[in-house]
């Protein structure tokens, strides 16, 4: 706490918000610099900085690899960093919310109920029926987000329903669940369409080869929304943990909270599940990282996971694009590759709590 002896708190929020920036940075001009054609981590730098009003660098770079840094990998290395904070930043808020440290949204199936809506609205709205995904209209993160919705709401009562409200186990099996039904659900939309809809197999995979600026602009306005809200709400979080009673003794309205911060979390999930598909366990993997290195108040957790979260995916893809070069790995095989141990080992740790 900020009186407490020894590091102030303050300090300890500075060093970790610099480190957040400049992972950031790093995962930015590796994003850009990697892929077939490599480019000098300097040049790149160099031109990226030239996108700001007033700079005028000589990076080195031909028309070509200018062509290469602005128009195909900086949308996809922004898209990346957007859609991992955004993941990291949900898979903060619904610990806090649930008071459980395995609450993910893949695993409480909202990222499955975002999937199997924005599925139904390509299949029966004729949306990527040009043999693409990319390009995606408006409406559907929107679609996503009702999806998203319905999920946690059916996980939230089916978990509830044993009458152990606020088991972690319970809820996570509910998760489970609700995942596998409307995953069901998904499967035969994708067997009764597939001529139509081909493309969403590898969308299902996770993906972000087909991202450009439109992917990116699509998803920036329920990014905004999604971080502003879960932001202003961090300090609820922290008075939540400590008990219902507690909350309303300091003026918080504990279930208006909760809800409003359990759809800030959907949208933001939707928006990311629409525009780079199922992208598992990095709303497990970066907040509990984030909370071993830097303690649990979640005033910490939720910004610091954003950026963490967006580092992580962005240099995540570098991986998923370059490891079986020239062929590309599905994201949502190396997230799932690096959270599936992870998890185990998130799932020991809190075996005293699920008991």
């Amino acid at each position: 706490m900020p009186g407490a002896p020894g590091v102030p708190a303050a300090g300890l929020r500075k060093r970790w918000l610099v480190a957040g920036l400049f992972a950031v940075l790093v995962a930015l001009v590796a994003g850009v610099s990697l892929g077939p054609v490599s480019l000098p981590p300097g040049s790149v730098a160099a031109e990226l900085l030239n996108l700001f009003p007033g700079v005028h660098l000589d990076s080195g770079l031909t028309e070509r690899e200018i062509a290469i840094v602005t128009e195909l990998r900086l949308p996809r290395v922004v898209l990346g960093l957007l859609v991992g904070g955004l993941l990291a930043l949900a898979g903060g808020c619904y610990q806090g919310v649930f008071r459980n440290p395995l609450a993910d949204p893949y695993l409480l199936g909202v990222a499955a109920g975002a999937g199997l809506a924005v599925t139904a609205a390509i299949a029966l709205g004729g949306a990527g029926r040009q043999g693409t995904l990319s390009g995606l209209p408006m409406t559907i993160p929107l679609a996503a987000f009702a999806g998203a919705l319905l999920a946690v709401t059916m996980t939230y009562v089916l978990g509830a329903a044993g009458g152990r409200r606020g088991s972690p186990a319970m809820l996570i099996l509910a998760g489970v669940a609700v995942s596998a039904f409307l995953s069901a659900g998904q499967t035969y939309l994708l067997q009764q369409h597939a001529d139509s809809i081909q493309p969403v197999y590898s969308w299902l995979l996770g993906r972000l080869a087909t991202a450009g600026w439109h992917d990116v602009l699509l998803v920036l306005p329920y990014a905004v929304l999604t971080t502003v809200v879960v932001l202003l709400h961090r300090r609820e979080l922290d008075v939540l943990a400590v008990g219902d009673d507690e909350a309303r003794s300091l003026g918080l309205h504990p279930q208006r909270t909760r809800y409003l911060l359990i759809a800030a979390a959907s949208l933001g999930t939707a928006a990311a599940v629409s525009a780079t598909g199922l992208i598992g366990f990095v709303g497990i993997i970066v907040p509990h990282t984030v909370r071993l290195l830097a303690g649990s108040s979640y005033r910490v957790i939720l910004p610091m996971s954003l950026l963490f979260g967006g580092a992580f995916l962005a240099l995540t893809d570098v991986v998923a694009r370059t490891a079986a070069a020239p062929t590309e790995v599905p994201i949502g095989v190396v997230t799932a590759l690096l959270g599936g141990p992870f998890f185990v080992l998130v799932l020991r740790t809190a075996r005293r709590v699920l008991t």
